[in-house]
């Protein structure tokens, strides 16, 4: 009786870890001509689905660099500026983690795109599109 509620306590746990495990996903690194280090994570966190720059991840020195996502049937989302004026004094904010839209399904990459220019200036990958989920 102690073996197989042991037993069934041990597969309850590992199941748990599987699923909290499930919940991130890290993306290749960022290769570009300039967006070339770090990486991306998707997580869910309050039932809402967020991307996050990675610590090491150097802010291109371009006009207007956003995030931006494509999906696994190739469509682009333009999503919020990767950099937010402070003010003068102040130097500029990074939007290092963004919160993806409902109306976004799945993520298969990750780009940092230049508004000014119109130029993909890097983009990091996921092994395999990550379905987001829904609320």
């Amino acid at each position: 009786m102690k073996k197989t509620i042991l037993t069934a306590f041990a597969a309850l746990a590992l199941v748990a870890g599987n699923a909290l495990a499930d919940e991130t996903h890290t993306s290749s690194k960022f290769q570009g001509a300039k967006a070339n280090t770090g990486t991306v994570t998707h997580m869910v966190k309050d039932g809402k689905n967020i991307l996050t720059l990675s610590d090491d991840f150097k802010t291109p020195e371009t006009p207007d660099p956003h995030w931006q996502v494509v999906d696994s049937k190739g469509n682009t989302y333009l999503l919020q500026k990767l950099k937010v004026k402070s003010g003068a004094l102040k130097s500029d904010k990074l939007n290092k983690s963004i919160t993806v839209p409902d109306y976004i399904h799945d993520v298969a990459k990750v780009q940092i795109w230049c508004a000014w220019a119109e130029a993909n200036l890097g983009e990091a990958s996921f092994e395999q599109p990550v379905q987001l989920s829904s609320k």
